[in-house]
């Protein structure tokens, strides 16, 4: 009878409670949180376990790895074949054009040698790497890593791919400031490549230049190239300069506002090309006295006539 009253073990042990095990895995969890965050003590630990982890993950991440690495190979080869074939086909296009290109520079050449016309001036230079900018901030300067040791000098003009940047205005001896286009101390003698009528560009310190002393009805239209004219020491002619933007015509005013963008990366470039000083200009012709003198010189004549006229 007593076998008979025993009861039978449970078939699931009874722990602690749920609720007082979730409070007591969170509290250890607030405590190694507190203790780590204050200590560092678990940075050795974590050190530990990310290298005995990380050729785990590397071994997991091998198939994606390779499968990305031949999608990416084979859409070079894509790309490349496709470009190689625009290269080609751009070839063929331009054949015609530069075959002539070159006739026409030979014939060029001779026909200067027969009319004995001076050559132009080659544009050669050395490239710089912009530093940083001037810390003046109502100027428009730049300093380059080029200075009197690569034979920087002053009055040195700057350009990049597009076309000029500026003027070498000072000189250090390992580098060189350079003054924007678009600096308002800052002229350029251009022409207009529609036209042809010639004039000055001044910067405004804005990022914007204006054509000056264009008369009010001058054949000028938004959209026109301005070149250097090459009728200073500095610019070798042809070089872009600014594209037309905005026209003010007044009337009451005998000159024209031309306002005008800089063709050139002036102020988001990296690199520039420094060329070198231009060739001087022949000097100058004597100018011819004025309308005083011609009196002077016809008194003069006069009263040597007279002389003679009395010696006789």
């Amino acid at each position: 009878m007593a076998g008979i009253d025993h009861a039978p073990p449970p078939f699931f042990k009874r722990g602690p409670a749920p609720l007082a095990l979730l409070t007591f895995y969170v509290a250890i969890s607030l405590a190694l949180f507190v203790v780590d965050l204050r200590f560092r003590s678990l940075d050795l630990l974590r050190q530990s376990i990310a290298l005995l982890v990380d050729p785990v993950q590397r071994v997991a991440q091998t198939p994606g790895s390779l499968v990305d690495y031949a999608a990416n190979y084979l859409q070079g080869m894509r790309e490349l074949q496709h470009e190689n074939s625009e290269l080609k086909h751009a070839q063929l296009n331009t054949a015609p054009n530069l075959q002539r290109l070159l006739q026409l520079e030979a014939e060029n050449e001779r026909l200067r040698k027969l009319l004995a016309v001076k050559e132009r001036e080659k544009a050669n230079g050395q490239v710089a790497q912009i530093l940083y900018t001037a810390r003046d901030p109502f100027s428009r300067k730049v300093i380059v890593d080029k200075g009197q040791q690569s034979g920087i000098v002053a009055g040195q003009p700057a350009i990049d791919e597009a076309g000029v940047v500026g003027q070498v205005t000072r000189v250090f001896p390992f580098s060189a400031e350079i003054t924007l286009i678009t600096d308002k101390d800052q002229a350029v003698p251009v022409q207009i490549v529609r036209s042809g009528h010639r004039s000055v560009v001044f910067g405004l310190g804005n990022g914007q230049l204006e054509l000056r002393y264009m008369p009010a009805n001058a054949d000028v239209q938004v959209g026109d190239i301005l070149v250097t004219s090459g009728l200073d020491s500095v610019y070798l002619p042809g070089f872009p300069v600014a594209k037309v933007v905005n026209i003010e015509r007044d009337s009451a005013y005998s000159f024209a506002r031309i306002f005008c963008v800089p063709v050139a990366g002036v102020e988001n470039f990296g690199e520039i090309m420094v060329l070198d000083p231009r060739q001087p200009l022949p000097p100058a012709p004597p100018e011819s006295a004025g309308r005083g003198g011609d009196i002077g010189d016809k008194a003069a004549l006069r009263q040597k006539k007279k002389r003679a006229a009395k010696s006789n």
